[in-house]
């Protein structure tokens, strides 16, 4: 598989230190992932516009979340000019975004942004924690 996501030529240098999945580097959570990314797991302002073509599209804090409990690392986020934040990882100095695709080409910058946390993003939206247990459920199936 062409990988496209940002990061993706330094993600396969990345290993897992959380091994309840069965997942050993980001490239292998994104081939999960692709089977898991779904109109509900979507964050619910962007669902009418989610779709196979572009599965990556409303899932990024869960993802940078689940992918921190998977490598460790930190993540952080991109100000967009809506005023949402995109989330993305980093882990070791290398920098990786599993749902990069879903800005179809736009380079976003990944320099200097302020780093993000889980508690704050769930406490401020409930529904972002069931879609992140949703896809740490799910994960846990493909084993």
């Amino acid at each position: 598989m062409q990988y496209k996501f940002y990061g993706c030529e330094k993600a396969k240098e990345i290993q897992a230190i959380n091994h309840e999945y069965k997942i050993k580097t980001p490239l292998d959570l994104y081939d999960a992932l692709l089977k898991i990314w779904c109109e509900y797991s979507c964050a619910p302002r962007m669902r009418n516009n989610w779709s196979e073509e572009n599965p990556t599209l409303g899932q990024c804090s869960i993802t940078a979340f689940l992918a921190q409990d998977i490598f460790g690392g930190k993540v952080f986020g991109v100000q967009r000019p809506s005023g949402d934040v995109h989330c993305y990882n980093e882990v070791d100095g290398k920098i990786f975004d599993l749902t990069s695709e879903q800005f179809q080409g736009e380079e976003l910058n990944y320099e200097n942004n302020p780093q993000q946390f889980r508690e704050k993003h769930f406490e401020a939206k409930p529904e972002k924690k069931e879609r992140y247990e949703y896809l740490k459920s799910e994960l846990l199936k493909l084993k």
